[in-house]
């Protein structure tokens, strides 16, 4: 128990160092005028600025290519590890094949999330393309 307490506390104290390194103390202090006027200021310079656009098709190939690409890394992933499951299954004993079952569930819930992501971010993009 001991262990667990002092493993716990090394993790909270290398957090806490790592994340006061990482932010720093920097205190910064607006007021709501400022932040109006900055984001008016920001407004201002795109509308200066018309020879900026988006270029949907390239926007639109790019965000094909990302989701193509991490689908397919997702897919090798699942099918792989799914693959490592059932070798090991196939060849386990009958405690290792407890411990398998175990690991099952994450593994299908995994799956679920990262096949349901995909199907969400398919849907959202189809749905805004037609907008």
């Amino acid at each position: 128990m001991n262990k667990n307490i002092f493993r716990k506390t090394i993790i909270l104290i290398i957090t806490c160092i790592i994340s006061y390194f990482a932010v720093g103390n920097y205190q910064y202090s607006y007021s709501i005028g400022d932040i109006i006027s900055g984001a008016d200021n920001f407004i201002q310079a795109g509308i200066k600025d018309n020879n900026i656009t988006i270029e949907d098709d390239r926007l639109e190939n790019m965000s094909d290519l990302l989701y193509n690409a991490l689908l397919i890394i997702g897919i090798i992933t699942a099918v792989i590890i799914g693959l490592a499951i059932g070798i090991k299954f196939m060849t386990g004993s009958i405690s290792q094949k407890a411990e398998i079952k175990e690991t099952l569930i994450p593994y299908i819930a995994g799956c679920i999330v990262i096949f349901g992501a995909f199907g969400i971010w398919k849907l959202v993009v189809t749905l805004l393309s037609k907008a």
